[in-house]
């Protein structure tokens, strides 16, 4: 039996995503759709590390026992210079890292920025917690972690 045959149906997933960022170019290991992303997290195959900033965590929700890692801080977003270090001192950078912000994007220049640190399978988790702004300007109709109906706490 091959090492390929013992991984459950998610982390199969995960190496498909994987492999096909590869194929795409992707300068990071991949994009994660939210509910396998959840059920990594659950399986404990992955590690979820929230990238928004303190405010939108304590003021929008987001999901229990993730880390918290912020890409940027404050209204004004400046960039935070030392993410990449608090990354892998909460997760170290051979672990399987799941990276989430409020639509995809934040999350994607950071999944960029700790592969290019040298972390070894580190991943954007699509839709992020909000979602897409929709033409009506809100989030959260149509996508995202919380219209998925994974699970999310707020304080």
């Amino acid at each position: 039996m091959s090492t390929l045959d013992t991984l459950s149906p998610a982390l199969e997933a995960l190496r498909d995503i994987e492999h096909q960022a590869a194929d795409q170019g992707l300068p990071f290991h991949g994009q994660v759709p939210p509910k396998l992303a959840w059920a990594l997290v659950e399986a404990g195959d992955a590690r979820l590390v929230d990238v928004r900033t303190a405010e939108e965590r304590k003021f929008v929700g987001h999901v229990p026992d993730s880390l918290h890692v912020p890409w940027a801080t404050g209204t004004a977003l400046t960039r935070n210079p030392r993410f990449a270090r608090e990354l892998e001192a909460k997760v170290g950078k051979d672990s399987t890292v799941l990276l989430l912000c409020r639509s995809g994007k934040r999350s994607a220049l950071a999944a960029e920025a700790a592969a290019k640190a040298g972390f070894t399978h580190v991943f954007n988790v699509l839709e992020g917690f909000e979602g897409e702004i929709d033409t009506d300007q809100h989030r959260g109709g149509s996508d995202g972690w919380r219209y998925r109906g994974l699970p999310w706490v707020q304080d």
